[in-house]
């Protein structure tokens, strides 16, 4: 019996790698962070097969950072009280009656009465991908502050994205599936960051936001989303992918309402890193868009060198790794 043709789209986010055997006629790829991919119901022939062959070897040939011994290794989650050179899960004290937290790191030369500047993460989207890469999408599987940082001189913080009702802890995106309201995380983000310069020293005046895939959209998804939560930083760090690169399931993620947040930046810099990859949503990609702008002298641009989805690649030694702590360095001295 002939089969209907049908347009098979997959649903897509930030982190995900789907293939899907639901028939042998059809296909359905999606690469993470890649543009929504449709093909119509065909039989797999050779001319596919090179298709997909030429247009995702270069990106597998790339660097496993797997191959490359971590010089850094982030201290387990424990509880009890915060302390130097410890990784503590903690509460703020408004959300003592729900399941949501944060994670917080002093560095191992914290002192009482010196003051920190703070590097404040997002994590990505729960996934687990080619190579072996993962993300939990919990404040705990955030890597990249410890990373940049090597567990000195900053206050690593990892934020929580909250669920519409801001009872939970989202692994995917913000709010829920039927509502992706940003409002309940902004609120906890606003509470919180102020709460933690006051408590252990940290400089409100050198607060970086940082964050990986998801949390890289949401350097100025999130970070610049309003004039209030938008002062609160210092300078941004985004790997992989960008505010307004790309069309997602969340209101206003389209690039007209991403480039009226990007206004928000005011004069600050930015540091814009990706993994290696001819996805469509690359670093190049990323460029293209900002150099269109009237701020294309306020980003630093890097590719990681590994072909990774993965902020782990910050645990291992490279040439983007030095790149990215001298420019911190140079926005923290400013």
């Amino acid at each position: 019996m002939k089969r209907a043709r049908e347009t098979i789209i997959t649903k897509y986010d930030c982190n995900r790698y789907f293939y899907s055997k639901k028939s042998p006629f059809i296909l359905i790829l999606e690469r993470h962070h890649s543009p929504l991919v449709i093909f119509k119901q065909i039989k797999p022939t050779l001319s596919l097969a090179i298709f997909l062959f030429s247009k995702y070897s270069g990106y597998s040939e790339a660097p496993d950072f797997n191959k490359i011994k971590p010089d850094l290794v982030i201290p387990k989650i424990e509880s009890g009280p915060v302390v130097a050179g410890k990784r503590i899960k903690q509460i703020l004290p408004s959300y003592e009656q729900t399941s949501v937290y944060h994670v917080i790191y002093l560095p191992n030369d914290w002192q009482p009465d010196k003051s920190y500047p703070l590097l404040v993460e997002y994590a990505g989207n729960k996934y687990s991908g080619a190579n072996g890469d993962i993300s939990s999408g919990r404040p705990e599987g955030s890597k990249m502050g410890y990373g940049i940082s090597a567990g000195q001189g900053f206050i690593w913080v990892c934020l929580p994205y909250l669920n519409a009702s801001g009872s939970k802890i989202s692994l995917t995106w913000w709010g829920d599936s039927k509502n992706r309201t940003i409002k309940p995380t902004i609120d906890y983000c606003l509470k919180a960051i102020p709460w933690i310069c006051n408590k252990y020293g940290g400089d409100p005046k050198k607060v970086i936001l940082c964050g990986f895939s998801r949390g890289a959209i949401a350097c100025n998804y999130l970070g610049l989303k309003n004039d209030q939560i938008a002062k609160l930083w210092r300078a941004f760090i985004a790997y992989s992918h960008y505010d307004g690169i790309a069309p997602w399931p969340y209101p206003q993620s389209e690039r007209k309402a991403a480039l009226e947040r990007l206004e928000r930046l005011g004069t600050r810099q930015q540091f814009i890193c990706h993994e290696i990859t001819e996805s469509k949503l690359n670093l190049a990609a990323t460029k293209r868009m900002l150099n269109a702008t009237s701020k294309e002298k306020q980003f630093t641009f890097a590719e990681t060198g590994f072909r990774n989805h993965d902020d782990a690649w910050l645990l291992r030694p490279s040439s983007a790794r030095k790149k990215l702590r001298q420019w911190l360095e140079s926005e923290i001295q400013q």
